[in-house]
């Protein structure tokens, strides 16, 4: 759990970039339509409904499901920074884990730096040189990711905050100098639960997000 809860995932190119080739989002024509002059007119989606009193146009708006919260807050990330697109945040992620994965089991800091927040750094590095004062070595190898999505997602001033779960199956082995194999099991794969969060400032010219925050969710749980 405490090699897993400092993995991260590195963004620059990857994470919340448009490619240029997406077909733009469908959008719904909305008809306008003149009304009989009253404050009971509902508008609902690609027409006009006019109510015949204020109980039916209450009773309308009651009807009306209620928007996603988690919606909500991803529109408002997409406006700040129009770069941002969830699908390809996502698909990014993915491909990146595997990455970032393997760098963290060579304990290659130079690379994750710039990645992490301060504070996540320090205790990043420190990992890596527990492991390797203790002459012990790490091998992983994430065999395949179940399922990445987003969870949680939020605005703070210029600031977007995006959370994502992942599941994935990893062969995660360390072994000593001597090669011998002291945690895991290199023949079995194990299913790992990682959430993230990851910041990044909308008015920044860095396009970089930036790894704030990482739990295990059956470590909370227990």
């Amino acid at each position: 759990a405490v090699l897993a809860g400092f993995l991260i995932l590195r963004l620059r190119s990857v994470l919340g970039r448009r490619t240029g080739h997406e077909k733009p989002p469908e959008r719904k024509r909305v008809e306008r339509r003149e009304a009989p002059d009253n404050d009971n007119v509902i508008a609902l989606s690609d027409r006009a409904v006019v109510a015949e009193n204020d109980a039916e146009a209450e009773a309308l708006n009651e009807a009306k499901p209620p928007a996603d919260p988690l919606s909500v807050e991803l529109i408002g990330i997409q406006r700040a920074d129009q770069d941002f697109a969830p699908d390809h945040f996502v698909e990014g992620a993915r491909t990146a884990f595997t990455m970032i994965v393997k760098a963290f089991a060579l304990g290659d800091l130079d690379t994750l730096k710039p990645l992490l927040s301060g504070a996540l750094y320090s205790d990043f590095a420190g990992a890596v040189k527990s492991r390797d004062d203790a002459g012990l070595h790490l091998d992983t190898a994430v065999s395949r990711i179940v399922s990445a999505e987003i969870v949680a997602a939020a605005m703070h001033g210029t600031e977007a905050e995006v959370t994502v779960a992942f599941e994935s199956e990893q062969i995660k082995v360390t072994r000593d100098g001597d090669g011998t194999v002291v945690d895991g099991d290199p023949d079995r794969a194990e299913t790992i639960y990682d959430v993230w969060t990851f910041r990044r400032d909308t008015r920044a010219n860095d396009p970089n997000w930036q790894l704030i925050g990482t739990a295990t969710p059956e470590a909370d749980d227990a």
